[in-house]
């Protein structure tokens, strides 16, 4: 039975919090599997307690309790090859993660921490996502576009916060691809290629997951987990 760490200050209040654990489900029961989800809050994470499961999804719902341990949890993912799924703010968190840690960018900050802080990565939307679905497009043969079947899709958006514009050149500059944007070309979709799972979206999948349909980024991520 794999098990997943399921990264953030569980809510029982807050929809994505909700849906995050219904994809998963959803989509083990797609795969006829039995998985073992499990909500660990940031200020108490650490390498040993993650040793004990098979996948990392870092959930919406930031700004997290502990910020480096959240990173951590991520680099630890990264580095150890463990199947790693980021969602909204989750999908922010991965980018600093990488600023930080690949890039050697060691201020790099997120501004729902630090608004005023000199190395941004993360900036406040000049326009509020949230509520909105939006389409997309992927790259083709991406991770991304494999598990869709189709190189576009309409996502539904929970955020506020966003990459920083000056940023993107950095950030395309190693080992991370951007392999899904929006209308107006902006990061939604950052994946490692060499990974065995490396996967994060700006948008929420989990809250389009359903009993009939679920998730096919779920999906991958569970069945990534299982193997």
């Amino acid at each position: 039975m794999p098990r997943i760490a399921l990264i953030g200050e569980f809510d029982p209040t807050f929809a994505p919090h909700v849906a995050t654990a219904q994809a998963v489900e959803h989509s083990a029961a797609l795969l006829g599997a039995s998985v073992d989800a499990e909500w660990l809050c940031t200020a108490a994470l650490d390498r040993k307690s993650l040793e004990q499961y098979d996948a990392v999804w870092v959930a919406p719902g930031s700004p997290y309790r502990s910020l480096e341990r959240a990173l951590d949890a991520i680099r630890y993912a990264r580095e150890e090859g463990v199947p790693c799924l980021g969602t909204c703010g989750g999908f922010q968190h991965v980018i600093l993660e990488y600023a930080r840690h690949v890039l050697g960018y060691t201020d790099a900050q997120h501004a729902e921490y630090d608004p005023y802080a000199s190395n941004l990565f993360i900036s406040s939307l000049a326009c509020s996502l949230a509520g909105r679905d939006l389409p997309l497009r992927f790259v083709d043969g991406s991770r991304v576009a494999q598990l869709y079947g189709a190189q576009s899709a309409t996502e539904s958006y929970y955020c506020n916060f966003a990459v920083s514009t000056d940023k993107v050149p950095l950030l395309t500059s190693g080992s991370l691809q951007v392999t899904g944007s929006d209308a107006e070309g902006e990061i939604r979709v950052v994946e490692l290629p060499a990974h065995p799972f490396f996967l994060a979206t700006l948008f929420v999948p989990q809250t389009r997951s359903t009993a009939a349909q679920p998730h096919p980024i779920v999906t991958g991520f569970l069945r990534a987990a299982m193997a």
